[in-house]
């Protein structure tokens, strides 16, 4: 697999001169990467009024590479709620507090703004919010479950998760079943907190997603996101951190399997707007079967305060059969020189040949040997989400996808 790298050490600021170099790799339809800075990504400024954002028209940066026309009327306002949307169920082990609220409440919005038209349109569209809070100094042995089920309509949806100072928690958030649904996240860190939190979207085949997902992380708290998108028609995902002080720490891991016709977009944007942060990004992929498209973004903007900066972003993608199409975009901007380090890379490739020849030359068939391969592949990224339950499941929905084309 082919990978090309790059670290720079300094840039120059937004708006002046040429734009930092990007990483990326090209094969054809197999990998396409373009330039595209945080600076110049954005049509419009942040806002939570839909007004402010033109409808687009798929010749934005910020939406060249998602099809307008299968979002179901998300991005032009003519999609309708409907009283069948969604059903949400939490459960939360004891000392957790979970709330529906109204538009009024203060928590709603206050991780981050909307970016697009679409999360604009989900804040200002949805009735009730709900509220998932771990008080300061709580350390949760289970994981807090919430449970996102579509009943075949259109929703849209706003979920808080707040945990006060020095609090622990896991959060899973699993999609299933069919809808329409434009949503946003945020998770709220208090100082020293540390929140890890695995959104599996493993939605039924017709099923169109669009989220936006806010982490403001306190100073010295540690903030790890594992997404994991196997399901769905489009899904198109936007997981964004800001830091409120010093010391804190991010893990951005993330998998997708994009199978004939599905269309999957991460695409996240890390602002380092505080000194001595930390944030890590790794997400990895596997494509199969015509039209099978999968877009990467990965934003990373180190600010002329935010000193002392570690930061790393990868994405690596498998294709496993002709016919698939990977877009990777790593990008990063830094405006400050005194830095512990800076690098992005990305990744596109077939089948590695020597991998195959070492197993196959050990008498393992070459149909298993290209499942070994694949499942070593993610086994890195499962192994790291630490709920057994989730793991296994994921494990087993690799294998069933694997079923229909490597073997």
């Amino acid at each position: 697999m082919a990978e090309a790298q790059n670290s720079p050490q300094s840039s120059t600021p937004p708006g002046q001169g040429a734009p930092p170099p990007v990483g990326s790799t090209t094969a054809g339809q197999i990998a396409v990467a373009a330039e595209s800075t945080v600076a110049t990504r954005m049509s419009a400024p942040p806002s939570f009024d839909v007004a402010d954002f033109p409808v687009p028209h798929g010749r934005e940066e910020e939406w060249r590479f998602t099809p307008l026309e299968r979002l179901r009327g998300l991005h032009d306002g003519t999609a309708t709620a409907t009283g069948t949307g969604v059903k949400v169920d939490v459960q939360a082990p004891e000392g957790v507090t979970v709330e529906s609220v109204g538009r009024d409440d203060a928590r709603l919005g206050k991780a981050g703004t909307p970016v697009d038209r679409v999360a604009a349109q989900a804040y200002s569209a949805f009735e009730q919010a709900s509220v998932v809070t771990v008080p300061k100094e709580t350390v949760l042995t289970e994981p807090i479950r919430i449970a996102v089920h579509g009943e075949g309509g259109v929703a849209y949806g706003h979920q808080v998760v707040e945990l006060g100072a020095f609090a622990e928690a896991v959060v899973v958030i699993d999609h299933t079943g069919d809808a329409v649904l434009a949503a946003n996240v945020d998770y709220l860190l208090g100082d020293g907190a540390k929140l890890t939190v695995v959104s599996v979207q493993d939605w039924d085949d017709k099923a169109v997603h669009v989220g936006q997902h806010n982490a403001l992380v306190g100073r010295d708290a540690s903030f790890k996101s594992v997404v994991v998108t196997f399901g769905g028609d489009v899904v198109r995902l936007h997981p964004r951190v800001t830091y409120t002080g010093a010391g804190g720490e991010v893990e951005m891991l993330g998998l997708y399997f994009t199978d004939t016709g599905q269309h999957q977009e991460h695409r996240l944007f890390v602002d380092h707007d505080a000194p001595h942060c930390k944030s890590n990004v790794v997400y990895k992929g596997a494509l199969q079967g015509e039209e099978a498209h999968a877009v990467w973004i990965g934003d990373v903007l180190i600010e002329a305060r935010a000193e002392g900066t570690d930061t790393y972003e990868m994405n690596r993608n498998l294709v496993l059969t002709d016919g698939a199409r990977v877009d990777s975009v790593p990008n990063l901007e830094i405006e400050t020189g005194e830095i512990v380090g800076a690098g992005h890379a990305s990744a596109t490739g077939r089948f590695d040949d020597e991998q195959l020849f070492y197993l196959m030359a050990r008498g393992i068939p070459e149909h298993e040997a290209r499942r070994l391969v694949v499942r070593g592949f993610f086994a890195e990224l499962v192994q790291q989400i630490g709920v057994t339950d989730i793991e296994e499941r994921l494990l087993a929905k690799i294998e069933e996808e694997l079923e229909a084309s490597v073997a």
